[in-house]
Order: structure tokens, then C-alpha cells, then sequence
């Protein structure tokens, strides 16, 4: 109350200071504005991807021993890396890595879909009206949401290596569960692409479609043989068709073809953002 009696109606409690004059260089280029805005989701992707690694590498002895007695426990952890044959450490790693890879498709989805709320709230219009194109805006926002992914891979595969380290289990070459977590990235990027098709065709139902899209993707790819779904249902999430290293090898076929799906997808996204009008 003494506070409140000390200020005007409106007024913050502490003086308000004056921004820099200019921009700095981060703020003068569509990327760079991207990057602020993104550095503090991308950030809490991070630290869910950390802890998801983490409890991969340093449960994954420990879950080993436990699953090695109950063939229950086997056989679902097996149903969840349709295939393997493989020991239980790799196996659990493996799976909370696929986990993994849908929160780096997450962050990459939420990087697209702001995209959505600028537009909705106004503020494209305000930086749209600089001699830039959308496709420009929407090609800075593209590359910052695919960095995401990739840097929320790395850091769940980081995660995994350092827990095993410290759990005192053999985890293989150095890099080997990094690079188990990048061979999600392909797949990630295609729900980026597809996404980023949603704001530029359908913008206003973009964002429960994106979300909705990722959450189908999780149940198809990740637990479809868990739930018995048909196989030609499980193929149609993007994740199904990642490596589920360590315990499969990697085949570079699937990736390249998602990548290039996704490509194409950007060109599609960005054509179908130039031809319509911004919307509320």
C-alpha cells in the first residue's frame, strides 16, 4: 500500500530507462530478432532435453539390471525400439533419445509458430513494412527453428554420454549417442516444414494443427508398436523412419529423403506465404 500511494496510476514502480539509441547487430537483420526471441524457449527445450538425457545415461545401468529380470519389462522396453537386439542399456538409451528428438521438434515447431503470434498481434506488419520480403522473414525464422532442433539433439545427446560416464557404463566411440540423437534431427525438421506449410496456407488454425501434428507424430513413431497400431499407420510419422541408434545402425537413405521433404516443404511454405495477405 505505501508503494501503491507513491506512484501514478499506470506507472511502474521503478524508473523507466531510456533503450539504446540503435539497435545492436543482433537486432538490425530478421535472424538476429529471431535469435532474441527464441534464445529463452530455446533454453527450457534445452533443460528438458538435458534432464530427458541425463536419466537415459545415468538410469540406464541401473534399469538394465532391473529389466534383465522381468521379461514383462524386456518386452515392452524391446516393443518401444521395434527390432533391436541389443543390450537393455542401449536399448533405454535409445528410446528416451527418440523422446529426446521430439522436444527438438518441439522447439522447432514453437520457433515456426511465432511466427503466427507476431502476425496476429500486429507487430509482422510493423517489420514487414521495412523493404524486406516475407519469404525472408519466414527463411530467418526457418533456419533459427532448425538450429533449434539441432542444438536440442546435441544437448540430450551430450546429456546421455556424460550420464553413462558417470554411471560407469561403456557407452561406445566418443560421440556415438550424440550422433544418436542428431539422427532425429531429419525427421524433427519435417514436422518443422510441415508446419511452417500450416502458418503460410491456414494461419489461423496453424497452431492447434502444428501441436496436433507433433503429438500424432510422438504416438505413431514412438509408441505405435506399443499400442499394436498397423505398420502402415505407424510409417506415416516421420519418426518411424529414424535410425534408433545405438542399437540400429544408421542408414543415410530415410534421412536424406526426409531432408529433402523438408526442403521442399520450406520452398512450398515460403511460395504460399508471398501470395497471401497478412491476417489477424
Amino acid at each position: 500500500m505505501v508503494l501503491r500511494s507513491r506512484r501514478d496510476l499506470g506507472a511502474s514502480l521503478l524508473p523507466e530507462r531510456a533503450g539504446p539509441e540503435r539497435a545492436g547487430a543482433g537486432g538490425a537483420s530478421f535472424l538476429g530478432l529471431a535469435w532474441r526471441q527464441q534464445l529463452p524457449t530455446l533454453i527450457g527445450w534445452s533443460v528438458a532435453a538435458a534432464l530427458l538425457g541425463g536419466i537415459a545415461g545415468g538410469l540406464g545401468p541401473a534399469v538394465s539390471d532391473v529389466i534383465g529380470g522381468n521379461d514383462s519389462l524386456r518386452q515392452l522396453i524391446n516393443r518401444l525400439v521395434p527390432g533391436a537386439r541389443a543390450g537393455m542399456i542401449d536399448v533405454f538409451t535409445a528410446a528416451l533419445l527418440g523422446i529426446a528428438g521430439v522436444l527438438a521438434a518441439a522447439a522447432g515447431i514453437q520457433a515456426v509458430l511465432r511466427l503466427r503470434a507476431e502476425e496476429a498481434e500486429g507487430r509482422a506488419e510493423l517489420l514487414l513494412a521495412a523493404p524486406r520480403t516475407k519469404a525472408r522473414w519466414l527463411g530467418a525464422n526457418l533456419i533459427l527453428a532448425a538450429s533449434s532442433t539441432v542444438a536440442v539433439a546435441v544437448v540430450a545427446g551430450t546429456a546421455a554420454t556424460i550420464g553413462l560416464a558417470l554411471a560407469g557404463a561403456e557407452n561406445g566411440p566418443p560421440g556415438l549417442l550424440v550422433g544418436a540423437a542428431l539422427g532425429h534431427v531429419p525427421a524433427a525438421v519435417v514436422f518443422v516444414a510441415a508446419t511452417a506449410v500450416l502458418f503460410a496456407a491456414a494461419p489461423r488454425v496453424s497452431i492447434p494443427l502444428g501441436w496436433g501434428m507433433l503429438a500424432a507424430g510422438l504416438v505413431l513413431g514412438q509408441f505405435g508398436e506399443l499400442l499394436r497400431l498397423p505398420a502402415w499407420l505407424q510409417d506415416a510419422s516421420p519418426f518411424r523412419h529414424s535410425a534408433a541408434m545405438p542399437v540400429e545402425a544408421f542408414n543415410p537413405a530415410p534421412a536424406l529423403t526426409m531432408t529433402v521433404i523438408a526442403l521442399a516443404g520450406a520452398g512450398i511454405a515460403a511460395y504460399r506465404l508471398r501470395r497471401r495477405d497478412l491476417t489477424a
